[in-house]
This record gives structure tokens, sequence and C-alpha cells, in this order.
């Protein structure tokens, strides 16, 4: 995939973008890349214009030296998506973990700008507070010992346990994917994560189309919290094999599920 650059005033979101039809911007979580939809993209991008950024501090994106809060990253969504002339033919969005965040930033400021939007192993509530002391562990994690030992912690809780063993080369590929993301950026991150608001009145409140999707197996956001509204316009589907990291542990039901929710708009 030929990555493509856009300027955000002063330094570069990286993306990707390819297929045809509906636009769908797809958003990484925390520590990923775009990388993270390497096996989904191909899936969608006979029906669809599949268009996949590094947020601000990840992957190939710039890491300014300012705000990484969820709005500031919704902010950069929007511009790109502006900058990609999608106002009339306007994407689904869909934001696994920390992109779920942003995504859900963006549809509180900019739901006219959006189809439809939905969650990927993510959640509406806000941290708790052993979520804001386990954000400033992580943070002392990085400044002390450095993002390879951090990761070292974080890229096993993604996986399904039994996935561990079983899919090596995803679990070696996360930690790959997450070396690429700067300290600082990622500090930042988890500072914007720790302060972020509830936004279930969100979920509550739209109109658009919601995509829910929850792993049966995930130790890091567990399905409950993903599914904490429901209604008439919110498709939830569990996937039962997928821990936090169903777009590498069970691709092709991730798709099916997309695409799904897609045909049905």
């Amino acid at each position: 995939m030929k990555t493509k650059t856009a300027d955000m005033g002063g330094w570069n979101l990286a993306y990707t973008d390819q297929g045809e039809g509906v636009p769908v911007v797809l958003l990484h979580g925390f520590c990923g890349s775009g990388a993270y939809w390497d096996e989904i993209v191909p899936l969608l991008e006979s029906g669809c214009r599949v268009i996949v950024p590094d947020l601000r501090g990840h992957g190939a994106s710039g890491s300014p030296n300012e705000s990484y809060s969820m709005e500031s990253m919704a902010g950069d969504i929007g511009k790109l998506i502006d900058g990609l002339g999608l106002g009339e033919n306007k994407p689904v969005v869909l934001g696994h973990s920390l992109g779920g965040y942003v995504t859900l930033a963006l549809a509180e400021k900019q739901a006219d700008r959006l189809r439809a939007f939905g969650l990927v192993h993510s959640t509406a509530y806000p941290d708790d507070e052993k979520g804001r002391a386990g954000r400033e562990k992580a943070k002392q994690t990085i400044q002390e010992q450095g993002l390879p030992a951090f990761l070292d912690g974080l890229i096993p809780k993604l996986f399904a346990p039994a996935h561990l063993q079983s899919m090596p080369e995803a679990v070696r590929k996360a930690r790959e994917i997450g070396l690429g993301t700067s300290p600082e950026g990622a500090m930042r991150t988890l500072e914007a994560m720790r302060d972020r608001p509830d936004r279930n009145a969100v979920l509550w409140e739209t109109r658009l189309p919601v995509l829910l999707v929850a792993g049966a197996s995930d130790q890091v956001i567990p399905e409950e919290r993903t599914f904490s509204v429901s209604g008439e316009t919110i498709s939830q589907q569990r996937i039962e094999a997928a821990g936090h990291m169903s777009m590498m542990e069970t691709p092709g039901i991730l798709a099916q599920i997309i695409k799904n929710f897609i045909s049905g708009l």
C-alpha cells in the first residue's frame, strides 16, 4: 500500500487510500498504526474506498509538539476528510480502541460530515480511577525504561490468551508496529486518553447508524463497556474468537461485519 501524506500545518499525517465505493475511514488503536488494518483493507476495497491514517505521534505521521487530545486528533481526521473532498460523499468512520475515542469526538462535533460511525473494541466510557492510574504508570514506564519495555507489557494483553501461542506472527507484527510510535507522542496520547470525557451521550443522541464490535476474550475493554448503549440505530456485534485485535485475530469475521453494516446503510 502506497503511503500518502496530508499537510496538517507544520506536520504531515500519513494515510493510505485505495478501493472504490462508500468511503470508509479506519482508525487504529494506541501504539498502533494503519498497518493494524492490513488484512482488512483487501477484504473491503472491492466495494469501499478505504482510507487508513496513522494518528498523530503514531506510525509514519508526524509528532507535533502540541495537544494530543481526542478533539485534536478528531480535528486531524476532519481535515483529512475535507482534503480528500469527502464533503458530499460522507464517510463511515470506524475506530479501534484509541481510534474509537477519536471517532466519538469526531461524531460529537462533526456528525454532519459522517454517514455512520463505529467503535471496534472501544468504549464511550471515560477512564475510571484505576484506568487513570494505569495511564500514569504506563507513562512512567516509557519515561524510565523506554517504549520497548512498555510494549512488552502491553502487546500480550491485546490478544486473546489462546492466540499468543497460535498467532506468533500477528503478535510479533503488533509489537513491530508499536515500535514505530513516537515515545513523546505515546506519553501525550496517554495523558489525552486519561483525561477524555464520558461520551455515552454521543451514542444515546446520535441519529446516525452506529456499529459496536466487541471481542469475547478482550482483556483491555470488556464487551459490556463497548455495548454501553442499545437502540434501533445501533448494531452490536460480538466476535467469539477475538480479544482486543479482531483485525488481526479474526479479520475475515470483522470484515464481514463491516460489510454487512455498510450494506445496510
